[in-house]
């Protein structure tokens, strides 16, 4: 007599709830809570001098030629200075990492991190991404 060969049937519902949870763990996403590692401000790379973001279109690294205003990034844990005031502390290549792209106060602050507007779908965030 032989013994009954059990079959185990695997759920659809486990294998669509894990690709789900896997899915969007690959997009990329922020969450409500989480900040962005560095945040950028418009400045003229002539005389290193924080100008309203609106003068900033150009999504390039300013590479020591041309003229008009550049993206300069700032550490999240980096001070961020008011309009007319120089900045210190960044640097005008794009670093790896999540970004946001204007949205700081043009007053000035203690640090990019406490400033920055939380990021997700739906965000005001300008040109967060990574």
């Amino acid at each position: 007599m032989t013994t009954p060969v059990r079959r185990r049937m695997r759920s659809s519902s486990v294998a669509l709830g894990i690709t789900a949870v896997m899915a969007s763990n690959l997009t990329g996403c922020a969450s409500a809570e989480e900040s962005p590692d560095y945040a950028a401000v418009c400045v003229d790379p002539e005389t290193k001098e924080r100008v309203d973001d609106d003068q900033c279109d150009d999504d390039g690294d300013y590479n020591g030629v041309g003229g008009g205003f550049f993206w300069y990034y700032l550490g999240a844990s980096s001070r961020f200075p008011a309009v007319g005031s120089t900045v210190t502390g960044g640097t005008f290549s794009t670093p790896r990492g999540s970004i946001q792209r204007g949205g700081l106060p043009s007053t000035g602050g203690s640090s990019v991190k406490s400033s920055t507007t939380k990021g997700g779908f739906g965000g005001s965030n300008r040109g967060f991404g990574g």
